[in-house]
């Protein structure tokens, strides 16, 4: 194939698109465009290259997001020049800040373009900035320059995306015209010889061997051995191995484990043997229990947590021994309180820990959690009844308790990954769940769950926010042509529902125009148009007898849930109320 390039527009590209398959790199987003030409047909040309074409840049960008943090291995999105890079800005800033890695393949006008007025051209220099972890301005293809340049250069690529700290890496890739693949003389075969045996090989052109620095968690082992009531935080965890090594250091400490919604540890069954605090955001909204359980350690595994109420509670209590635990050099300290610092996987410190001797935990410290978790669930589950509608809270239990055993989860930003994380069914079904929370931005939210269905070759429920979805609407698109269904479960409040839980919702005046924002749009049109099945229950029972058809079904579904955003803030406050009343009750 290579070596049946018509011209070096296509020969370079040829180049460049086999170099990242054998670099593990087999899935391309595209957006078409004409100066993109080149890469899009090289594309389109090898057998090996899984691709999906969408007519949004932006959620194409977001298709390989989803993809790419399903599968922590880059994905690459190919668009081509001018404003069409700005679209996929918000993607890139997302896999920075998560450390996802991402390949950007986008094409460009020759330098003689630059800077003169010609169509279509902006200065795509550098474009994203310090959000990329490598920039490179491939030059145009050039018969006297050497191929292996091209080579290399994707080698470096995918390592720079790959290795700590992961993330996005730009190729700007220059092209002139003719753009098509069209027989213009050249002849690939005479670089044949210069590669060297490359193409025989079928390996990459360079072998990355990453550096696998040791690390030395024995001493931090140590200190936490003196401490006797602590809290072990497993926030976002960029890989699912991850998960059982923060349950195995709760297990060893014998400490309660905090487990964030995105941590792969929070559904399905208690890995901990009962050290997992399912309702520890509504425990810590108790002031009393707070000031009564003040640790004296805390471990913290991964990214930040959801819990707002978590990161309040640990800045108060500000407890003298605070050990955070990730794979990457980022701070990851918004309050200030950390006092060491490990740069290694979970694992590391779960087997410094095992080498020494398992600790018997503190039985009243460990039971005052339980117990007050216990106390939480009971109070939601009562609350819940007694509404008897179909509120939000109550649409993220019966998504989580319901979802099938093969399903992954994706959380729209907002109220949904909250909701998901406050009254999340712990002990339903294990699945995967993924979210944007690097940026915590509501765009690209459903071209991001398709691509986290297609990188995982499963079928994946969503739960998204109006907002959130018609910010996203087009991506809808998406869904139609997967080869695995998505469910999307959106909640309609007709605006901003989060927006009521901020001081702003006092001020009458202002908030409802400019911040409630009713639409007054409902979704039954939008499935139609995408061609999704759709569904609109008006009960709990409604709902899960949808959502179990739904889930079941080959094809994606779209399932609009219609709530009020007063009433669901004056639940959530109920819900709180009741947790603290049983608390202060039982003096947990």
């Amino acid at each position: 194939m290579i070596f049946d390039a018509p011209n070096s527009n296509r020969f370079w590209a040829d180049l460049l698109v086999e170099e990242l398959i054998r670099c593990g790199v087999d899935f391309f987003s595209l957006a078409p465009g004409s100066r993109s030409t080149p890469l899009t047909t090289a594309v389109a040309a090898h057998p090996r290259a899984r691709h999906h074409i969408h007519f949004d840049e932006r959620g194409s960008a977001f298709l390989a997001l989803g993809h790419a943090r399903a599968t922590r291995r880059p994905a690459a999105w190919i668009t081509t020049s001018g404003t069409a890079l700005a679209n996929g800005f918000p993607a890139v800033i997302e896999a920075a800040i998560e450390g996802v890695p991402l390949l950007l393949l986008t094409a460009d006008r020759p330098p003689e373009l630059r800077d003169t007025g010609a169509n279509q051209t902006i200065d795509q220099v550098k474009l994203f900035g310090a959000y990329v972890r490598w920039f490179v301005d491939l030059p145009v293809p050039d018969p006297q320059m050497d191929p292996a340049m091209v080579l290399t250069t994707a080698d470096q690529a995918v390592y720079r995306a790959l290795r700590s700290p992961a993330g996005p890496v730009h190729l700007n890739c220059m092209f002139r015209e003719p753009l098509a693949p069209d027989a213009d003389g050249f002849d690939p075969e005479r670089y044949r010889e210069r590669l060297g045996g490359w193409w025989a090989r079928r390996r990459p052109y360079t072998d990355y061997r990453p550096a696998r620095p040791v690390v030395d968690a024995g001493p931090v082992a140590a200190l936490l051995e003196g401490a006797a009531r602590g809290l072990v935080v497993a926030g976002k965890l960029d890989d699912p191995a991850e998960g059982p090594a923060a349950a195995r250091v709760a297990r060893h400490l014998g400490w309660p484990l905090v487990a964030d919604i995105g941590s792969g540890v929070r559904l399905g069954p208690d890995p901990t043997g009962g050290l997992r605090i399912d309702y520890a955001d509504h425990v810590l909204a108790c002031a009393g229990f707070v000031a009564r359980h003040r640790p004296d350690a805390v471990v913290h595994l991964g990214r930040r947590a959801t819990s707002k109420r978590l990161l309040q509670a640990l800045e108060r209590t500000a407890p003298p021994l605070y050990v955070t635990v990730a794979p990457t050099p980022e701070r990851l300290d918004p309050t200030h309180r950390v006092t060491h610092r490990i740069e290694a996987p979970a694992a590391a410190l779960a087997a410094a820990l095992a080498a020494g001797t398992p600790r018997q935990p503190d039985a009243a410290w460990l039971r005052a959690w339980q117990h007050a978790s216990a106390q939480a669930e009971a109070a939601i589950e009562a609350v819940l009844e007694e509404d008897g509608t179909l509120s939000e809270p109550l649409v993220a239990r019966l998504v989580t308790r319901h979802l099938p055993p093969e399903h992954g989860l994706f959380l729209a930003s907002s109220m949904p990954v909250r909701d998901a994380d406050m009254y999340a069914v712990g002990g339903a079904a294990a699945a995967p769940v993924a979210a944007n929370r690097g940026a915590s931005g509501i765009d690209g939210t459903v071209a991001s769950a398709a691509g986290f269905a297609a990188g995982r070759d499963r079928p994946v429920t969503l739960l998204i926010g109006d907002l959130a979805l018609l910010h996203d609407l087009n991506s809808l698109a998406l869904l139609r042509r997967l080869p695995v269904p998505v469910v999307v479960v959106a909640i309609n409040n007709d605006g901003g529902g989060i927006f009521h839980f901020l001081p702003i919702a006092k001020h009458a005046g202002v908030f409802e125009p400019y911040f409630g924002t009713p639409h007054g749009l409902t979704f039954e049109a939008a499935a139609a148009l995408f061609g999704l099945a759709y569904a609109r229950p008006e009960t709990p029972a409604a709902f899960e007898a949808a959502y179990r058809e739904a889930a079941h079904r080959p094809a994606a579904t779209l399932i609009e849930v219609r709530t009020d955003r007063t009433a669901n803030a004056a639940l959530h406050r109920r819900l709180l109320a009741a947790v603290q009343a049983r608390l202060d009750d039982g003096n947990a």
